[in-house]
Parts: structure tokens; C-alpha cells; sequence
């Protein structure tokens, strides 16, 4: 895990955006593992933070690929999370790589579902036919840090290359971030339209990852958006 969270780093770090702590080193000492990261220091934010902070990711979501995906797996928290592909379509590669193998182990972890073709197909039609953009991919307020000169950093990536709107749905999904972020973005890199009603679609893959990993509390939340897209 923690050689996937060196490479999506370095990743980050390689689109000179916003400020991706150095990897140094990962391996294992006595049978425990370690990911060894550049320290930042803790100030408090600059009056432009947000701003620094909806351009900087405008910078990173706009390098871009041929195919959505990553030239290899790696991890959503714990779970594993499919990258290798040659998807160059949104809405496959969200629905084949992203959704599937969520609701595959939700059923195995005694979750049912029901019309999940259906849900696929009419979700398909809403997914915008962008560019691959290289994206975060677990970008909750716990993933980023404020730096010694009070500017934003990011930490923790699930990183690939997907539809822009997954890192802004997920910014969303726990709060945390003020609405002049999203306005900072959009006024540089504007959004399809209607992008906040997919808002709930994009977010679906991530109450997943927290009903396999933590449960039923987030069934109904789940079960909410897929009758909300059926």
C-alpha cells in the first residue's frame, strides 16, 4: 500500500500544482512497513488560501492522458481500486472500474441491490464525455494540510486519471470546504453543465468504500442516490 501511495504522490507532485510532500523512501523494518515523507510544518491559512487552493487544483486536473485509469492499481483507503485499462470513455471507466467492483463486494459482505444495469445505463447518459483529468481521488478535509507559509498541500491520494467532477463531488460528501473554492474553479476551468446535480452520482463510489469498509450506517445513503439515477 504504501508503494502505491508513493507513486500516486510523486504522480501529484510531477503536475507542480499544489504542494505534494517529497517521498523519500517506503519499505519495511522488522516485518512493519513505512512510507518515509517530507515533514511540513503548520501555519495558519493566507487570506488567498482558497483561491491558491481552486487554482491550483484547476492546474493539476488540467494534465491530462489518452485513457482514464493509471498504469497501475492501487488503493481507495484499504480497498483495492482497479486502474489498468485502456477505457478512453467517462462513464466505462467510472461504472467498469469504479462502481462494479464496489457493489461486487458490498454483495459479498451481505448487501443486496436491485436494477443495477438500469441505474448503469441511465447514468451513463449523464456522465460528461470530458478529457481524463488527473485527480486526488480521496480529497475529504482530512487530506489536506495548510504548509509552513499558510498555503494548501495535499496528502493521502488515491490518484488516477477520471472525471474531474469525482475530486469536487468528494470535497462535498464530508463539507469542509467553502463554497469560494468550487467558484475559484470554476471561474478558470468552468464545469459541464449541470454539474451539481451529478454531484450525488460522483459521490456514490465513495459511500460505497465506507459501507464495505465501516458498514450499514451508510446503506441508506447508498440506496438514496441509486434510486435518485433509476
Amino acid at each position: 500500500m504504501f508503494k502505491k501511495e508513493a507513486f500516486g504522490l510523486q504522480k501529484l507532485r510531477s503536475a507542480k500544482a499544489l504542494r505534494i510532500p517529497e517521498v523519500f523512501g517506503y519499505g519495511t523494518i522488522e516485518k512493519e512497513a513505512y512510507l518515509l515523507l517530507e515533514y511540513l510544518p503548520s501555519a495558519s491559512k493566507t487570506t488567498n488560501f482558497w483561491k491558491e487552493f481552486g487554482e491550483g487544483l484547476v492546474k493539476q486536473h488540467q494534465v491530462s492522458q489518452a485513457t482514464f485509469g493509471l498504469e497501475q492499481d492501487n488503493y481507495i483507503g484499504s480497498l483495492p481500486q482497479y486502474n489498468i485499462c485502456n477505457i478512453t470513455d467517462a462513464a466505462e471507466f467510472y461504472i467498469e472500474k469504479r462502481l462494479q467492483p464496489q457493489f461486487q463486494l458490498a454483495v459479498k459482505n451481505g448487501f443486496s441491490f436491485k436494477n443495477l444495469n438500469r441505474f448503469y445505463q441511465n447514468i451513463a447518459e449523464l456522465i460528461p464525455k470530458e478529457q481524463p483529468s488527473l485527480i486526488h481521488g480521496d480529497l475529504w478535509n482530512g487530506n489536506y494540510l495548510i504548509d509552513e507559509l499558510g498555503n494548501p498541500a495535499l496528502i493521502d491520494p488515491a490518484t488516477c486519471f477520471a472525471s474531474r467532477e469525482m475530486d469536487l463531488a468528494m470535497m462535498q460528501l464530508f463539507g469542509g470546504f467553502p463554497t469560494e473554492v468550487f467558484q475559484n474553479y470554476e471561474e478558470i476551468f468552468p464545469l459541464e453543465n449541470q454539474w451539481r446535480e451529478r454531484i450525488p452520482l460522483w459521490q456514490l463510489y465513495y459511500l460505497l468504500v465506507h459501507l464495505n469498509l465501516f458498514g450499514r450506517g451508510y446503506l441508506a445513503s447508498v440506496e438514496n442516490i441509486l434510486r435518485k439515477f433509476s
